[in-house]
């Protein structure tokens, strides 16, 4: 199975209660990629988003641009790796 672009970011700021998991789902269905999103107990959101490069950059961007009002910090790691996800979930 060929490699994929993988991408861990970590959103902070007014991110938990505000809808943040079910818009970065509805934006993950225009975009060829797959992943999860995942509120985490110290108050971040954490999505994994993997695909074809240009995908996974031009999603993060658009989910940057639909929560920005929300967005304080973004922390980003990237990498290539054997695809792990299929679809994509809220966790």
């Amino acid at each position: 199975m060929p490699a994929v672009q993988h991408a861990t970011v970590h959103y902070s700021g007014h991110v938990q209660g505000v809808g943040f998991r079910y818009q970065v789902l509805q934006v993950a269905q225009g975009f060829e990629v797959a992943g999860q999103v995942q509120n985490l107990p110290d108050g971040r959101v954490r999505l994994e988003a993997e695909g074809p490069a240009d995908e996974v950059r031009e999603f993060l961007a658009a989910v940057q641009e639909r929560m920005e009002g929300f967005i304080r910090k973004v922390e980003q790691a990237e990498s290539v790796r054997a695809p792990q996800f299929s679809g994509f979930t809220i966790r």
